[in-house]
């Protein structure tokens, strides 16, 4: 991973060194479990400052007897080194989308939402039925699984907890990451609400800081 970095900002370095080429700033979010975002974030730290983390989150879903877990991380910086984290994160099952300097100006409104994909399908298909007009720009998701556990409100010994993780683990669990844009602003607060409802982590642009 090392040298990976270093080759990325060799190449950053050449770029900027050469006055006809402009660095281009974007946003990305990448999703995936625990082991994934962590080297995701050391490769952010290890950049010499091309990239920046803004947020990091951790999320647990209780959904009866079962917490299903996984991480997310929402970065900013040089784009030639985001197609080094997008590479990586593809090849070892995660969900990466970036986001667009343009898509600020060109899109009305745009958000980031993370879940499930069952989760984001069925809450894409409300959103529909309410008449919000929307647009889905890019989506990405995971293809390995998310981590799966036995919530401690199951009374079980912990030995048999760990030995029907396998099973709860082997059942497939697709994680989901979307860019969509809102045509009216009247009607962000209602995706807000719809999404969050549904256990939705909603990233709202309009909350970002865009300068450099």
């Amino acid at each position: 991973m090392i040298e990976d970095n270093i080759r990325v900002l060799r190449q950053a370095a050449r770029v900027s060194s050469d006055g006809s080429n402009k660095i281009v700033k974007n946003w990305c979010v990448i999703a995936g479990n625990v082991d994934l975002i962590d080297d995701m974030a050391y490769k952010a730290i290890a950049s010499n400052h091309n990239v920046k983390i803004l947020f990091r989150e951790h999320v647990v879903l209780k959904e009866g007897k079962l917490d299903k877990k996984f991480d997310f991380i929402m970065l900013h910086g040089n784009t030639l080194i985001f197609n080094d984290f997008k590479n990586e994160t593809r090849k070892r099952g995660g969900a990466f989308v970036e986001v667009a300097r343009e898509y600020l100006n060109q899109e009305p409104n745009i958000m980031v939402l993370v879940a499930p994909d069952d989760v984001i399908r069925s809450t894409v298909s409300v959103l529909e039925k309410s008449k919000i007009p929307f647009a889905i720009i890019k989506e990405s998701q995971t293809t390995n699984f998310i981590d799966v556990d036995i919530n401690n409100e199951v009374k079980l010994p912990n030995f048999i907890k760990s030995a029907l993780k396998p099973f709860y683990n082997a059942n497939e669990i697709v994680l989901s990451t979307i860019l969509m844009s809102v045509d009216n602003d009247g009607d962000v607060g209602k995706v807000q609400s719809i999404a969050t409802s549904n256990k939705i982590f909603v990233i709202d642009f309009r909350d970002i800081v865009t300068e450099d």
